[in-house]
C-alpha cells in the first residue's frame, strides 16, 4: 500500500468513502453472544469486523481502552487490527487520549507514531492519535514533533461530546471559554504545519453534540482536521456536523462506535450481525457527510 502522510491519506480516503469513521470499541456484553467463545474472543471479533467492513469505510478509530481491558489478547488484537487496517489503506486513528510530562509524552509518541524503520516498535503504529492537552503545551510537543517527522496526525481534545464536558471546557477564563483557548493553542501549532492543500496534521476533537460551540470553534480552526464524535449513541445531529465542516477537503471525520457495533439482541447470528454492520454503515454515510436531514442519527 502506498505510503501517504496523514493529511494525504485523509484527503484520498474522504474523496473515495466520505468522512464516516468506524469506531472499533469491542465490549462483549453489547455484542452477539456467538462471539463469546473464549478468553481471546477479541482477536476473532476484531478480525470479523475488519473482514466485514474493509472496503466500506476509509477510516477506523480504535478505542485503546477496550483492548487494554482484555489484557494480552486485547493488545494483540489492537496491534493486529491496526496493522491490517493500515495495510488495507484505511486511515487509522488510535483513540488513546494520551498526555503527560514531556518525557512520558515522548515515549507515548514513540509507541504510537514512530514507524519501526525510524526506531519505534511498530507494534501499535497508528496514522493519528488523540491527545489530552490538560497538562499544558509542553506535553504536546513530542506528539507534534513525531507528526512532523513521520507524516502522522494528532487530534487534541478541545470540546468533547460527553455530558460533563461543559464543567471545564465551557468555563470562562479571561472572558473566553476554555475550549476557545484550547482552540487558539491548536491553531498556533497547526498554522506551522499546513500542507499545500490547506490541511494541517494537527487537529482537534470537537463533539457533534456541541451544537452551540461548533461554528465558533471551526472558525478558530480553519486548517484543522476535526474529529467529531457523538453522532451515534450520544445523539449528535447533522446540523452540528455541517457547522464543523470547513473549507478544505477532508477537514472533518465523523466516528460512530457504539451506534455501529452494539446490539440489543445478543442471540443474533454472525451472518446477521455482519449484514447489520453494513446496513448501519450505509445509514451513517449520508449523516456523516451532512447530507441527510430526514434520517435519525441514533
Amino acid at each position: 500500500m502506498e505510503h501517504l502522510s496523514w493529511t494525504g491519506r485523509v484527503r484520498a480516503n474522504d474523496a473515495q468513502f466520505g468522512p464516516l469513521t468506524a469506531g472499533i470499541d469491542p465490549h462483549l456484553p453489547d455484542l452477539p453472544a456467538v462471539f463469546d467463545d473464549g478468553p481471546d474472543w477479541i482477536l476473532r471479533y476484531t478480525d470479523f469486523v475488519l473482514s466485514t467492513i474493509i472496503g466500506s469505510v476509509g477510516f477506523m478509530k480504535f478505542q485503546a481502552a477496550y483492548f487494554e481491558a482484555c489484557g494480552l489478547a486485547g493488545m494483540e488484537a489492537l496491534s493486529r487490527g491496526m496493522k491490517r487496517a493500515r495495510d488495507a489503506g484505511i486511515g487509522v486513528v488510535l483513540d488513546a487520549k494520551r498526555g503527560d510530562i514531556d518525557a512520558t509524552s515522548a515515549a507515548y509518541a514513540r509507541a504510537y507514531l514512530v514507524p519501526k524503520s525510524a526506531g519505534g516498535s511498530g507494534d501499535f503504529e497508528a496514522d493519528c492519535i488523540t491527545v489530552n492537552p490538560l497538562m499544558g503545551p509542553d506535553t504536546l510537543e513530542p506528539f507534534v514533533d513525531a507528526a512532523r517527522q513521520h507524516g502522522k496526525g494528532i487530534l487534541i481534545l478541545c470540546r468533547t461530546s460527553n455530558p460533563g464536558a461543559a464543567w471545564l471546557q465551557d468555563r470562562i477564563s479571561g472572558n473566553r471559554a476554555i475550549s476557545d483557548r484550547v482552540a487558539d493553542l491548536i491553531r498556533s501549532i497547526a498554522e506551522t504545519t499546513v500542507d499545500a492543500q490547506g490541511l494541517s496534521p494537527i487537529g482537534a476533537v470537537i463533539g457533534a453534540t456541541a451544537a452551540s460551540e461548533a461554528r465558533r470553534l471551526r472558525e478558530l480552526l480553519p486548517n484543522a482536521i476535526i474529529l467529531a464524535p457523538g453522532m451515534g449513541a450520544q445523539g449528535g445531529d447533522v446540523a452540528t456536523v455541517r457547522a464543523l465542516r470547513g473549507d478544505h477537503d477532508g477537514d472533518l471525520l465523523v466516528p460512530v462506535s457504539r451506534g455501529l457495533l452494539r446490539v440489543s439482541d445478543r442471540a443474533m447470528s454472525r451472518d446477521d450481525y455482519g449484514q447489520l454492520l453494513l446496513d448501519r454503515i450505509a445509514h451513517f454515510h449520508p449523516l456523516a457527510a451532512g447530507k441527510d436531514d430526514t434520517a435519525k442519527a441514533g
